[in-house]
C-alpha cells in the first residue's frame, strides 16, 4: 500500500547535466515544471537557491533578450535576476534566471490603466539602446507585422496552421489586412526597446507596488508607440476568457502612458499605438479560428467584431 505522499518529480539527467555545467550545481529538488511555448522548470540548488530553467527552441534573439533582462534587473526593476544562457540543452536553448516568489495579478480598478502604463513606461526608460544589442529579429507573431510570408497573417507561434489558408471571417481578414497597411507605412520614429506580451498575467503586484514581471523571451525593438499600443490592448488580460482590455481601458491606458513619459502622443504615434493594439487582438483571433470549435464565435471575438471599427478609426486605417 501506498503511503499517499506526492510522488516526487524525477530531474530529467539532461536538466542536471546542464545546471552543474552553467550554475555549478545538480538540482536538489523540482519545485514546479510547467510549459506552454517554452518548458519551465522551477528547481532547488544548493547554495543557489530555488531557481528556474527555461528550454524552448533556439533563437539568436535569445541573446537581446537576457542582455535586456540583466540590464534592467541591474537598473533595479522588478524582474528575475539572469543566472546563465541561453546556452545548448540538445537542440534546445535553456536559460536560468532566480525564482521571484509571492505577489498577485492586480485586481482590476480604475486606477489599473495607470499602473500598468507607468510600470511599463519604466521598463522602456531603462532598458537598454538598441543599437547595442544584437539582433531582436524575427519580431514575435503578435506583434509581427513586418513578417516576410505571403498573406496579411505571420506563421502563429503555438499553433500548427497556416492562417492564410484559413478563409475569413471576412470582417476579421478587412480589419487585419488594413491595420497590417497602416503599421508598415514608413516612419522616422525611433526604435526602442520594450515589452511585448504586457498582459496582467506576465505582472505581479504587491498592491498597488510592481513586483515582479515576467516572460523576457518577449523582449522587443520596436516603436515606442507600439510597444504602448500593444500593451494597451491586452494588459488587462488575467488569462481568462474575454479579458482583454475594452477601448475605453485602453484609451486611459494611453492617456497614462504619456502622461509618465511627460510626452503628449503625436497623431501619427496614436494611429501606431491603436494600430499595434488592433493587430494583436485580430492575430489573436484569427489564430482561435483554426483551433478545434474555431468556428464558433467565443464572446471575445464578438466583442471584438463589434469594436473593430472604432479601433480600425483610431488607427487611421
Amino acid at each position: 500500500m501506498g503511503s499517499g505522499r506526492p510522488r516526487q518529480p524525477t530531474i530529467p539527467a539532461a536538466i542536471e547535466a546542464w545546471c552543474l555545467r552553467w550554475l555549478g550545481a545538480e538540482p536538489s529538488d523540482v519545485l514546479f515544471q510547467v510549459g506552454h511555448l517554452s518548458q519551465v522548470i522551477g528547481l532547488r540548488l544548493p547554495d543557489l537557491g530555488a531557481v528556474v530553467v527555461k528550454v524552448r527552441p533556439p533563437s539568436e534573439r535569445l541573446v537581446a533578450c537576457v542582455i535586456v533582462q540583466r540590464h534592467l534587473w541591474a537598473a533595479g526593476f522588478p524582474c528575475p535576476e539572469p543566472l546563465a544562457g541561453p546556452a545548448p540543452l540538445g537542440p534546445l536553448s535553456a536559460t536560468a534566471e532566480t525564482l521571484v516568489e509571492g505577489g498577485s495579478q492586480l485586481p482590476w480598478t480604475d486606477d489599473s490603466p495607470r499602473l500598468f502604463a507607468q510600470s511599463l513606461a519604466l521598463l522602456v526608460s531603462l532598458a537598454p539602446p538598441v543599437a547595442l544589442l544584437p539582433t531582436l529579429s524575427p519580431s514575435l507573431p503578435w506583434v509581427g507585422w513586418d513578417h516576410d510570408q505571403q498573406g496579411t497573417w505571420p506563421e502563429p507561434d503555438d499553433v500548427k496552421a497556416n492562417l492564410n489558408a484559413q478563409v475569413g471571417p471576412a470582417w476579421l481578414e478587412d480589419a487585419g489586412s488594413r491595420v497590417r497597411y497602416r503599421l508598415l507605412r514608413p516612419s522616422s520614429l525611433p526604435v526602442v526597446v520594450g515589452h511585448a506580451d504586457w498582459e496582467s498575467q506576465n505582472v505581479r503586484w504587491v498592491n498597488t507596488r510592481l513586483h515582479v514581471v515576467h516572460d523576457w523571451d518577449s523582449v522587443v525593438g520596436e516603436r515606442e508607440a507600439t510597444i504602448a499600443g500593444a500593451a494597451s490592448a491586452v494588459f488587462s488580460a488575467t488569462g481568462a476568457p474575454n479579458t482583454s482590455a475594452s477601448v475605453e481601458q485602453s484609451e486611459a491606458f494611453l492617456k497614462a502612458y504619456a502622461e509618465t513619459r511627460g510626452q503628449p502622443w503625436t497623431s501619427e504615434e496614436r494611429e501606431l499605438a491603436w494600430a499595434a493594439g488592433l493587430w494583436v487582438r485580430v492575430f489573436n483571433a484569427k489564430k482561435a479560428t483554426v483551433r478545434p470549435g474555431g468556428e464558433t464565435p467565443s464572446p471575445s471575438r464578438l466583442r471584438l467584431e463589434a469594436e473593430v471599427s472604432e479601433r480600425l478609426r483610431r488607427a487611421g486605417a
